[in-house]
């Protein structure tokens, strides 16, 4: 029996995308940038889980990817529903922030700032963290325009890219047993030789 379920619509083709709750906004503007963004970074997040060694650590990246959605739903829905989709709350900000601490205090990080690509785990994460990075500045416009009005999803994005960058450091020292590229390359100062003019030479 075919599928005959259509997977696209005719009602974005004047340029335009429903929210959650009455109106269309045109798709520039901010409200779907900010959760497009956000659905580019739990995309990259997906690419990044697939690659990882540590699989407790994954199962905590699926967890901030469905986290994401809620926070999508939230920020694609009009003020007068936006409460029907709150799911990003305080305690979900200190279940992320629970989880930084554990991997943190595993971690035995240089005072240099180090480079991403050790591991393809490690990497993507990385890549994942600069999207959600975006992602907060989009948020933040929301917030300071009316839009949104739950500052824990400020909160929360602000955490998940610090989580990110935690484990894909951990990535990377599972691989490289703590032996991590430092972004700045440390030269040895060759000791110079002083050479002596004799009186008379030219």
């Amino acid at each position: 029996m075919s599928n005959t379920t259509k997977f696209y619509s005719t009602t974005g083709d004047d340029g335009t995308t429903g929210l959650l709750g009455e109106g269309r906004v045109r798709k520039y503007h901010p409200r779907p940038e900010a959760y497009g963004t956000a659905d580019e970074a739990q995309a990259a997040m997906g690419v990044a889980r697939a690659a990882m060694q540590d699989q407790e650590a994954a199962e905590i990246v699926l967890q901030i990817q469905r986290d994401l959605y809620h926070l999508m739903a939230e920020m694609s829905a009009t003020k007068d529903v936006a409460a029907q989709f709150r799911k990003i709350d305080a305690e979900r900000v200190s279940w992320i922030e629970a989880q930084t601490d554990a991997y943190g205090k595993r971690l035995n990080l240089p005072k240099e700032f180090t480079v991403s690509g050790d591991t393809a785990s490690g990497a993507a994460l990385d890549l994942a963290r600069t999207i959600v990075r975006r992602a907060e500045r989009q948020v933040v416009r929301l917030f300071d325009e009316g839009l949104i009005e739950n500052r824990d999803l400020i909160r929360y994005i602000n955490r998940v890219s610090a989580l990110l960058f935690v484990l894909s450091r951990h990535e990377d020292a599972i691989a490289t047993r703590g032996d991590l590229r430092l972004a700045k390359v440390k030269v040895e100062k060759k000791k110079s030789r002083r050479t002596s003019k004799k009186q008379g030479d030219v």
